[in-house]
């Protein structure tokens, strides 16, 4: 049994909680008066501190107790939420994980500079209203009913608080299901407590720290008279992963008398072990496919049924190890408001960032190289595509421009958007600049849409200036060989004035695929099944010629490309050739193959590194008789073709 470095699962537990402090602090400088938001930054302060210091982080302890005693100020009405105080709190939280990730790091300097900040903005606050002495504090706890299984004593708790003063405990026993539907492993009960005495909120806090995610905790200080009456032994019902929020105890809505919902259960996973069970359930979707094949070539009516039944059993099993790889896009989409706050306020000027389709699922592999791309892209969006203030008041536009960043599912691919209401592109001074570094001849023929792939060029900037930002050419040439890694695709359209849409075309998944497997030649390949739009025959009267040639697909020409030719196959076609009818993003292609031999489950191999440079082909994989069959990558073939114009297709492979 692997036992947890509890360490380890504080620093885990901490980037949680500084992703959802940095959130919290974001929406806050859109919503300083929001009660509910200086609440929770204060607890994740709080949470912060009080575990750094149980797990020998007393650099993190020390520096955030500044903090917390600063939105402790706020929330109590001493000072106010400004720009100032977010902006100094957001570079706090920079500091606080760089003070996590490297306890020893020497950057004291900074830290004092934080600090001498926050004093600057704090200074001077009036003394917050004294809160009357309480003599003691109303209680109530509710637990979610999986807590015992992680190691809590909800009773040493307990004990814990009678430690702070007398206390009068009353479990809440209306909630008890019927004893055949008892779980023995699951908490069915909480408790109201009367504590008697001078503790501060703080303490009481304190003891429910490491719980607090897992529980609701109201707090009720008594003055006076302690109640004669007994506490209402019903819970209000709680959502066990949310955090505790404080709330009058008194005020019971119909909908809070029920017993809280059973939790989820979650679990934490090393994202080495996915990796490894999508490995291993690979190579069993491999050795299915042999099996199903070894079957196929005997009489056995017993071998073909157990052949059927492991192959489905297989795909079920596939399809739940990809479903636990599927991470909503918007843990990915969160990162990207601090970056926008930052560059909003560096090149002075106001952006509204939206986002949309955060639930969207992808790859989690897919997702961590997603980061990259799309910092650069929101960086040129808002550099490049949004106009200053006074140029958006020239145009007639309103001076705080827009980011939205969307995803959304478009069969197998998912579309991620960023999209910026700016000037546009410029095709005319792309192609200048294109031509002045000699990447086109002046008087060539292009579209609007070949202009732009300019863009992703090595070194290419349109830039007049150079900055700290921009003006290098480096990004967008990183931008379009990480998507292209990822067997995706890059679509922009633009309207002068009216601003420029970049949708990146990725796969849902890099590890395993439905394929169409053909044949060209002796040899056989796999295209992705999600671009394939349909298969004819070659007509009689293509058969011959070479290179690049068009069918009428119903009123609509559609080029075409011989893969015998593209890959030198041996031997002569067949007499009945097929055209596979591919589509990326608005370019449609055919490929004529001599054979096509059904669908199949494609377990995604990498090619070597000797390899690397080969755009035709995104992999490989291993067929059910053991040979191997490449992945054409389609994105590339349909780029290709499409720039080779009325040439010869080989040239541009």
């Amino acid at each position: 049994m692997t036992t947890l470095d509890p360490r380890e699962v504080f620093l885990a537990e901490a980037n949680e909680l500084l992703d959802r402090l940095e959130t919290t602090l974001l929406d806050l400088g859109d919503q300083p008066d929001d009660t509910t938001l200086i609440d929770t930054a204060f607890r994740a302060l709080h949470t912060i501190k009080g575990s750094g210091a149980m797990f020998g982080f007393d650099r993190v302890a020390a520096f955030t107790h500044d903090f917390e005693t600063a939105f402790d100020l706020v929330r109590r009405g001493a000072i106010a939420t400004s720009v100032e105080l977010v902006n100094v709190a957001l570079s706090a939280k920079d500091y606080i994980r760089l003070l996590i990730e490297d306890p020893d790091s020497d950057t004291a300097v900074i830290g004092d500079a934080i600090l001498a900040e926050l004093d600057r903005l704090v200074s001077g606050a009036p003394a917050p209203p004294a809160e009357p002495a309480p003599t003691g504090w109303q209680i109530g706890i509710s637990f979610a009913p999986d807590i015992l299984h992680n190691g809590t004593n909800p009773l040493a708790l307990l004990d814990e608080l009678r430690d702070l003063g007398a206390c009068t405990v009353v479990p809440r026993l209306a909630v008890l299901p019927d004893i055949e539907d008892l779980d023995p492993e699951s908490l069915h009960i909480g408790w109201d407590v009367t504590l008697v005495g001078s503790a501060e909120r703080a303490a009481i806090e304190d003891v429910f720290l490491f719980v607090q995610d897992v529980m609701e905790l109201t707090l009720v200080p008594l003055a006076g008279e302690l109640p004669v009456s007994a506490p209402d032994p019903v819970p209000p019902a709680a959502d066990p992963v949310a955090p505790a929020v404080e709330r009058d105890a008194s005020v019971r809505g119909p909908a809070e008398r029920r017993a809280p919902p059973r939790a989820a259960a979650t679990m934490r996973v090393e994202a080495e072990r996915l990796d490894e069970l999508m490995d291993r359930v690979g190579e069993l979707v491999i050795a299915q496919a042999r099996l199903s094949q070894m079957a196929g070539l005997h009489a056995d009516a017993g071998i073909k049924t157990i052949a059927e039944e492991i192959e489905r059993l297989s795909a079920r099993l596939r399809d739940t190890a990809m479903g636990i790889r599927m991470v909503p896009i918007g843990t990915l989409f969160s990162r990207f408001r601090r970056l926008v706050h930052d560059l909003s306020r560096d090149l002075g000027k106001p952006v509204t960032f939206v986002t949309d389709g955060e639930e969207t699922e992808l790859d989690k592999t897919v997702i961590e190289r997603l980061a990259d791309p799309l910092v650069h892209l929101i960086r040129n969006a808002i550099d490049h595509g949004v106009e200053a203030p006074e140029r958006r008041a020239a145009s007639g536009k309103a001076a705080t421009g827009r980011i939205a960043l969307t995803a959304e599912h478009a069969g197998a691919q998912v579309l991620v958007s960023v999209r910026d209401d700016g000037a546009g592109l410029d095709v005319a001074r792309i192609r200048a600049k294109a031509e002045e570094r000699g990447l086109v001849q002046p008087g060539t023929p292009l579209t609007d849409q070949q202009v732009y792939q300019f863009l992703f060029a090595p070194g290419f900037s349109t830039a007049q200036e150079i900055s700290a930002l921009s003006g290098r050419g480096v990004g967008m040439d990183v931008v379009k060989k990480t998507i292209e890694g990822l067997r995706g695709s890059i679509d922009i359209t633009t309207e002068p004035g009216a601003g420029t849409a970049i949708v990146l075309r990725l796969p849902l998944t890099l590890a395993i695929i439905e394929g169409l497997l053909i044949r060209v030649g002796e040899a056989r390949y796999v295209l992705p099944l999600a671009v394939v739009e349909e298969c004819i025959e070659l007509p009689a009267d293509r058969s011959q010629g070479r290179g690049r040639d068009f069918l009428d697909i119903r009123g609509a020409l559609v080029p075409f490309l011989r893969l015998r030719d593209l890959f030198d196959a041996a031997g002569e076609p067949d007499p009945h050739q097929k055209v596979i009818i591919v589509a990326v993003g608005e370019a449609r292609i055919g490929l004529v193959a001599d054979q096509i031999l059904g669908n199949h489950q494609t377990v995604i191999k990498s090619l070597s590194k000797l390899h690397a440079d080969v755009a035709t082909f995104s992999g490989a994989t291993i067929l059910g008789d053991g040979t191997a069959a490449l992945i054409i990558d389609p994105a590339q073939i349909t780029a290709g073709g499409h720039a080779a114009g009325q040439g010869d297709y080989r040239e541009v492979a």
